[in-house]
This record gives structure tokens, C-alpha cells and sequence, in this order.
């Protein structure tokens, strides 16, 4: 047994860092594993999306920890999924030989019994002879806890750490090499290797037949899953793809939805806007759920329903629901700086937790409420819930007309935003919607009369004359895609001329080509730095032309924006200068905005 410390001979991942768009992932709806094309695992945080990372070397290609498999005979490198799937293969492609590595992680709901954090590859030679290389070096605990790594002859090895252990099981010769292990292996065509990584598993060989049995179900899992969409109209592929990342991002023993997989991807390469958004946002997940919805998945919904009903009950008086928590329902995420690790090609820092879980979002209550709202139409909620959602309605009464940090997460001075105004509306118009057609009680004359002031705060406060265009808050003049949303929830007509003329704005001053800013300036989020375009208002801006009437621009737009998903359709938080992925990846928010951009875009083109 040898025992490494973090930092000391670690060993760097070969060919540093992997452009963001340069990724697949797989997963067992507790957490997933990034794999790069070239079929290096360089982040995985085993057993929970937050929990330490096991591998991270895409935040510190030295120190992270990575797990790589490829094939040594071929020049060039291709991915795909396996149709209907979370299977990822990545193919090496050489003149004298084809080889591929499977990976896939077993869903808890796949019938495999109790659930294991396993990781498994699978090396195959397609074509000639192969050749493979195989390097595992983790990094406990974002690469700050030391190591021991163990070779146990049949079993393969077992790296020990006082965090927990894993054990590596393959038929392969592995040598120990820097701080993990090694090995290198030819397979004759149509040959295969099995390799399974377990956190916490117990120290035995492989059975025979074992990976393929788990493949088996994994496949049989994701296809009988997907298969319950009645999406049928254009791009089907593409937004079953999305449903399918989407479905990755909830942490199933919770119900709860992660905005993203991933902490401190950077929004511009050098900046500091890198943040951790491995924990569920109340706005991401009820946009989630919507999106699934939409596509005919009842059953993520009805869970978030439940996740949601308990974060009621838990509220309270003074600070009543939080913005965001942890997949478990914690409130404790405070946001901390891993000075260790340098970031993504050097943007650091790197953070872990997240600041703006005590910020005031006044706009979650109308996300929430549509989504709630939404969900009754499929499915009646409960009393219970309906109760401890009338109390959240209860704390935004009063607190409506406060100024908030808003939809942005501004780290800047508090505004009044247009867009809590417009979905504080949006809140109280699905409170009554939902309570008369279910005769539920409550105080309508109350709510409308708290939605008409939301309604008539928008109009008179929040419009500028001389811009004629809605703005981000009174007075200030910024132009906000946020507002792409009024017509999307009913807040304004899709043809009313002052949503049209704000339509206009936003076309001439936030959109570069099909690509969409959230906003104008970033001096004014208290943040330093830029960032790029922002994927989710580029899709809402497509669904707001749509409704509009301007359908073969919305359209193209459309169009060109699915050029920017990388190559298993897959996309980040924002599109950089030169269409390259930046922040966290993938991201909930921009596939639920395609799903809705494609269904309603796919609708008005049936139209005569």
C-alpha cells in the first residue's frame, strides 16, 4: 500500500483541459460523471451532486483527480448516446483500428435493488486490433484529502481516504503510478473489457456477466422512460435529448431538480463569475417541471410537488421559503473559496456553496405558483399543500413591493425589479385560477386586488416613455430579457403594442444574430467581469416571436440556436464571442426553455 498526499504527485490529466462543450455525461439520478471526448472522467462527486468531488480535474487539471480510458490506435475521437438513452460512447477512430469506451451509471429506479454509486466503462475493440490506456488518480475531497491506493490481485485496486474508499475492479494488470494506478492493454476485434468504479463498494472481483446485466437495465431503464413522451412534432430527437439531461438533474431520493451538475464553470474565461449550482433553485426546478410536463412526465412533477409541500412546512414567518436549497432540503449552503485549486483554465476561484441562498427572489412565488398551477390540471394537489401554499401567498402580500436581488441574483444594491413585479402577478392570477376551479378556499378578492397592483405597477411604473420599451426596474433605463417571458405566462398579449415595441428593443439591443444577453451592462450586478449570451433568453426570445406572429424568424433563430448544442446535444449556461460553451454544463434552464421554445414554435408552424 502507498500513501499520496494532495498536490504530491497527483499527476496531471493528459492534454489539460477539455473545451466545456467538449463533454458528455451519464448518471443514476443522484449525480452524474462528465466524460470528455477524449474519455477522461474529469468530474464526479460520488453518491449526491454536492457532495466533494472525486474527480475535478476540470477545475484543476493537477490537483482534481481524474479517470481516463481511451484508445492509443486512433487519431481521431467521436460521441454519441445510444439511441434513447444516458449510454455514452465515445469511439476512437484510427486507419488500422476502431475501439470504444461504454460508460453509464445505474439509475436507483432501474430495478438493480439498493442503489450503488457505480461507475462503469466498458473498453471494446470495434474493428482491428486495439489498443487501450487506462489512468485512475482520484482526488478526494476537491483534491484536499490524502490517499492510500491498494493493488488487490483479482480485484484490481482500492483507493483509501479518510472520507471514505472506492474500489476499482477490472481483469486488467493495473500498476500503481504518481498517486493512483495505471495500465495498458490490446483487445483482439470484437474483444471486451469491464471496468467498475464503486464508492464505498465492497473489495471482490467482477462476476461474470455482471456489467452486462447492468447495462441491460440501465438501457432498459432510460428507453422505457423516454418512451412516455408524447412529444411527436419537429426536432423530436433534439427535445427528447434535453427531457433526457433534464431527467439526469433530479436527485431522485428528494424529488429535487439541480439548476446544474457542475460549481464554478466560468461565464468568461478569466473572470470571476463562477458559481456552484449544484443545488435546487425553486424557479429552475418549477421551469423544470413545466418543461416535463409539457412532454407528458407526470411523475418528476408529482415528486416535486412533495419536495415542495416539505419546504412549505418548513418555512418560516420571518424569511418564509429560501430561493434555493440542497438536494436533501438544507438551507446550510454557505459559499466558500478552494484556494487549492486554480479553476477552469486558470478562472478561478473556485466556490463550493452559494451565497445567494439568502438573497430575496420575489419572482419564485409566480414560478412556483405556475408550476403548481399547471400540475392541477393533470393532477389535483392536496389539501395540505394547497394550505402551506397560502401562507407563502400570505408572506408576499406583504412583502411584494420590497426591493429583491431579483431573477439575475444581482450582488449589487436592491431594486425593485420588473420581473418580481410581474411574477408576484403571475402568483396571485394561478392562486385564483386554481382556487376557483377546484372551490378551494381562500381570499380571492384579496388576491385580486394584490394582483391587479402588481399588474398596475408593471404598467405605469416599470414602462419608459421615452424607450418605449419595459425596463429592468423604474428609472433605470436598462433593457432586461426577463420580460421576454409577459407573454409566455399571460401577463400581455403576444401582439400588444407595448410588449411588440419592447420586442423591437430587445431585437436591437440584446440580440447578436440568434444569440440573446440577459442584459446590457454588468457593471450595475455588482460583479466585475463580462459574460456571454444567456441560452435561456435566447429561447424565450424564439417563443416570444412566435407568439408574436413572427414565426419563420422565430424559426431561424431556432435553427441557429441548435447549432450551438455541442455534439450529443447537450448545452451550457451561456455561448461565448466565438459560440464556445461558458458556466455551468449542462444546464436545466436552457434545455426546459428549448423544450418549450420547440413545442410551441412546432404548434404555430401547423397552423394554416
Amino acid at each position: 500500500m502507498e500513501s499520496f498526499s494532495p498536490g504530491n504527485g497527483s499527476g496531471a490529466v493528459p492534454g489539460g483541459y477539455l473545451p466545456i462543450e467538449e463533454h458528455g455525461i451519464v448518471g443514476d439520478l443522484r449525480t452524474v460523471a462528465l466524460i470528455g471526448t477524449n474519455g477522461t472522467i474529469d468530474w464526479y462527486c460520488p453518491s449526491r451532486f454536492d457532495a466533494p468531488s472525486l474527480f475535478a480535474s476540470l477545475l484543476d487539471a493537477r490537483r482534481g483527480g481524474y479517470f481516463s480510458l481511451s484508445s492509443r490506435t486512433s487519431g481521431r475521437a467521436k460521441q454519441m448516446y445510444l439511441p434513447d438513452t444516458n449510454i455514452l460512447v465515445t469511439r476512437f477512430l484510427g486507419i488500422e483500428a476502431v475501439g470504444e469506451v461504454i460508460d453509464f451509471m445505474v439509475p436507483i429506479t432501474s430495478g438493480a435493488g439498493k442503489a450503488r454509486d457505480l461507475l462503469v466503462r466498458q473498453a471494446r475493440a470495434v474493428r482491428g486490433r486495439a489498443s487501450f490506456e487506462l489512468a485512475c488518480h482520484p482526488g478526494f475531497d476537491y483534491g484536499r484529502a490524502p490517499h492510500s491506493v491498494e493493488l488487490v490481485t483479482g480485484v484490481g485496486a482500492v483507493f483509501t481516504s479518510a472520507l471514505g474508499s472506492c474500489v476499482l475492479r477490472t481483469s486488467v494488470p493495473l500498476k500503481i503510478e504518481d498517486s493512483g494506478v495505471a495500465a495498458t492493454f490490446t483487445l483482439e476485434e470484437g474483444e471486451t473489457v469491464d471496468i467498475a468504479l464503486e464508492w464505498r463498494g465492497e473489495v471482490r472481483p467482477l462476476v461474470p456477466g455482471e456489467t452486462d446485466e447492468l447495462f441491460s437495465m440501465t438501457s432498459d431503464f432510460w428507453q422505457g422512460w423516454v418512451s412516455q413522451s408524447r412529444y411527436r412534432g419537429r426536432w423530436r430527437e433534439t427535445v427528447q435529448r434535453s427531457a433526457l439531461a433534464l431527467k439526469l438533474l433530479v436527485y431522485h431520493p428528494t424529488g429535487a431538480l439541480v439548476a446544474a451538475p457542475t460549481t464554478s464553470l466560468p461565464e468568461e474565461l478569466g473572470g470571476s463569475r463562477n458559481w456552484d449550482y449544484r443545488y435546487s433553485w425553486l424557479r429552475d426546478a418549477a421551469f423544470t417541471v413545466y418543461a416535463l410536463m409539457t412532454l407528458g412526465f407526470l411523475e418528476e412533477a408529482a415528486s416535486f410537488m412533495d419536495w415542495v409541500q416539505r419546504r412549505c412546512e418548513s418555512a418560516t414567518p420571518e424569511r418564509d421559503i429560501m430561493i434555493m436549497y440542497a438536494v436533501d432540503g438544507s438551507e446550510h449552503i454557505s459559499e466558500t473559496v478552494l484556494d487549492h485549486l486554480e479553476g477552469y483554465r486558470g478562472s478561478g476561484p473556485v466556490r463550493i456553496g452559494n451565497n445567494a441562498v439568502q438573497q430575496r427572489q420575489i419572482d419564485v412565488y409566480g414560478e412556483l405558483m405556475d408550476s403548481v398551477y399547471l400540475y392541477n390540471r393533470e393532477v389535483p394537489i392536496s389539501y395540505d399543500l394547497w394550505t402551506g401554499l397560502c401562507r407563502r401567498l400570505d408572506w408576499l402580500a406583504k412583502h411584494w413591493q420590497e426591493p429583491d436581488e431579483g431573477i439575475w441574483e444581482i450582488r449589487g444594491p436592491r431594486q425593485r425589479f420588473t420581473s418580481s413585479a410581474l411574477m408576484t402577478w403571475v402568483a396571485y392570477d394561478r392562486a385564483r385560477r386554481l382556487a376557483f376551479d377546484r372551490g378551494l378556499p381562500a381570499p380571492l378578492e384579496r388576491w385580486r386586488k394584490l394582483a391587479a397592483a402588481a399588474h398596475r405597477f408593471v404598467q405605469e411604473s416599470c414602462w419608459d416613455r421615452d424607450l418605449q420599451a419595459y425596463v429592468m426596474y423604474p428609472g433605470s433605463q436598462l433593457l432586461d430579457a426577463s420580460v421576454l417571458v409577459m407573454p409566455l405566462v399571460k401577463f400581455a398579449g403576444p401582439t400588444d403594442p407595448r410588449f411588440l415595441s419592447t420586442l423591437d428593443r430587445i431585437s436591437a439591443e440584446l440580440a447578436s444574430d440568434s444569440l440573446v444577453y440577459r442584459y446590457a451592462s454588468t457593471g450595475h450586478d455588482g460583479i466585475v467581469g463580462g459574460e456571454g449570451t444567456f441560452n435561456l433568453c435566447s429561447f424565450w426570445y424564439v417563443e416570444a416571436l412566435t407568439r408574436a406572429g413572427r414565426v419563420k424568424e422565430a424559426r431561424m433563430i431556432f435553427e441557429k440556436m441548435l447549432t450551438y448544442a455541442n455534439h450529443v446535444g447537450l448545452y451550457s449556461e451561456q455561448i461565448g464571442a466565438s459560440g464556445e460553451a461558458l458556466g455551468n454544463f449542462p444546464q436545466a434552464f436552457t434545455h426546459l426553455a428549448l423544450i418549450s421554445a420547440a413545442v410551441n414554435l412546432d404548434r404555430a408552424l401547423d397552423r394554416p
